[in-house]
């Protein structure tokens, strides 16, 4: 009697589960999700910097066609040099910029040396720049022979213009460079895009 009523317990407890109940997994994809709220998803998806996923809300990156460029002087001393890489959204609705840009310095004969280095101030942010507005990269230089750069005459072949390439693109902005030569193998700080 005892076996009989273990055995259809047992066989009550299979078709239930056969029948009535599923797996952990199967419940979880039919459970219903809370909608997002803005806080929730800024928390949990900010942008990583030189993100590709980082775009504006109209689902649009700045790139290469709608971003215009120019190089901007804004201080010397010293054998240092500063300017900004400035770009201007060009196009007709707002884009996203974040990261980094990429900087080839170039002449006549093709590449000139160009040893880029990201400084982290400001470091990446996401911008949203509206059509007209602006943004802006810091540059720092020397114009002191380094090594076995010569003393007299150029340190490095003269620039005349350079290659820049936006945060996550691959078509370059090409705009002149009147800044006269780049020491130290053609070592030039860059800092992230920031509003400007």
């Amino acid at each position: 009697m005892t076996r009989r009523m273990i055995a259809c317990g047992l066989l009550v407890l299979a078709s239930v589960t056969a029948c009535g109940t599923r797996s952990l997994e199967e419940a979880a994809q039919t459970l219903p999700t809370a909608p997002s709220t803005p806080s929730s998803t800024a928390s949990s998806s900010a942008p990583a910097p030189d993100n590709p996923q980082a775009v504006s809300p109209d689902g649009k990156r700045c790139d290469s066609a709608a971003l215009k460029g120019e190089i901007v002087p804004t201080d010397a001393g010293a054998g240092n040099r500063y300017g900004k890489f400035v770009v201007t959204n060009g196009g007709t609705v707002p884009c996203t910029l974040n990261g980094y840009s990429g900087f080839q310095l170039e002449n006549g004969s093709g590449a000139v040396p160009t040893k880029l280095e990201r400084k982290a101030d400001p470091g990446p942010a996401t911008l949203t720049l509206a059509p007209g507005a602006k943004a802006s990269a810091n540059l720092h230089w020397s114009v002191v022979p380094a090594g076995s750069e010569p003393v007299e005459g150029s340190c490095q072949p003269e620039p005349s213009k350079v290659a820049a390439i936006p945060p996550n693109e691959t078509a370059p902005l090409s705009m002149p460079w009147n800044l006269g030569p780049v020491c130290s193998g053609g070592r030039i700080e860059i800092s992230a895009f920031y509003a400007s």
